[in-house]
């Protein structure tokens, strides 16, 4: 019996069950989410507005079924139902930048009950610039800065800032089916980045970028007025700085196409000082090995790093979110008892 009602658990059950709940009992916000991954990035952002009378709990789309995403999680009945809440947390992908061109960004921009990252994806804010160095330091336990991450993903931004223009130009003019979020991926990722020279990956970025530009630009000759229009409003009313690009394109060919090619190598060559340094350093075998045994369990892999930051807490497009939840916390607050 028990197995079945949780498998039914969802929005009605819980309006029907909020009718149980003493009044002054503490209220409860079930935020919905996309997948698995995305359980513990809300957690780490709705624990920070929870009060005595205020809990929030993360799930996904569905108790029912194994049915996940965006369009799950929106399918629910959000809002108020007898003192709980139901809200929808999501990546904001193209929506929010759509600015409401198509259904879904509208819906995106309208409901007060759906919170959306800003940014394209939760992997975005895992891949938080100014945070990269400290993900690297975490997982090989040693400090040393071989080049500036965080440069690197400014120049990337800006190189990368005209093509990225284009591929919401294409998506708000209904042209994504000659000019693809996957086609825009494939330009901008790298297969490797060499840690002593990644000026040289950049300069081949720029040559794939270039040739890009110049073939949409032929493609669509009457476009140069809806693009400088569309460039504009994305820096002045959506206020999106080009050496802050990376955090609106596609989350997953940031993660595995731009971040971890250029963390990874840089991850190996730390591991490997630090154990040269062991080798050098140790007055006999045994001590050497224990060491290097010891060393080599302390390390954890640079993805799991990336997953737990919580840096991007300080970045533009976090802000707008939080600023969001503030809203939304004190439109429940009105329904809580005093």
């Amino acid at each position: 019996m028990a197995k079945r009602l949780q498998e039914h658990l969802n929005s009605n059950y819980i309006e029907l069950a909020s009718r149980l709940r003493p009044k002054n009992a503490v209220r409860k916000v079930v935020a919905y989410v996309e997948s698995y991954d995305d359980v513990f990035f809300w957690r780490s952002v709705l624990q920070d507005f929870e009060t005595d009378k205020l809990r929030f709990e993360v799930m996904l789309p569905s108790r029912r079924t194994l049915s996940k995403g965006k369009k799950a999680a929106l399918m629910n009945r959000l809002g108020p139902s007898l003192g709980d809440f139901m809200i929808a947390c999501v990546d904001a992908d193209y929506d929010y930048l759509m600015q409401g061109a198509t259904e879904v960004s509208r819906t995106l921009l309208s409901s007060p009950y759906i919170m959306h990252t800003y940014a394209y994806a939760i992997e975005n804010y895992q891949c938080y610039a100014p945070s990269l160095h400290t993900a690297c330091v975490m997982s090989t336990l040693n400090d040393r800065d071989i080049f500036s991450i965080e440069a690197f993903i400014e120049q990337f931004s800006l190189i990368i800032w005209p093509l990225f223009v284009w591929s919401i130009w294409a998506h708000r003019y209904g042209q994504a089916n000659i000019y693809s979020i996957t086609d825009f991926a494939q330009t901008i990722t790298f297969h490797d980045i060499n840690p002593w020279h990644p000026e040289n990956a950049l300069e081949h970025l720029k040559q794939r970028v270039n040739k890009q530009v110049a073939w949409l630009q032929r493609k669509f000759p009457k476009a140069k007025d809806s693009y400088l229009k569309l460039r504009k409003a994305l820096q002045e009313e959506l206020n999106i700085r080009p050496a802050e690009t990376y955090l609106y394109i596609q989350g997953h060919a940031l993660m595995d196409g731009v971040v971890l090619p250029l963390l990874n190598p840089v991850c190996n060559i730390l591991r490997r000082e630090r154990e040269k340094e062991i080798t050098q350093l140790a007055v006999h075998n045994c001590q050497k090995q224990n060491e290097l045994s010891g060393y080599r369990h302390s390390q954890s892999p640079i993805d799991l790093m990336l997953r737990k930051g919580t840096a991007f807490k300080q970045s533009p497009p976090y802000q707008l979110l939080r600023a969001d939840i503030e809203r939304l916390a004190e439109r429940i607050s009105k329904h809580l008892p005093a």
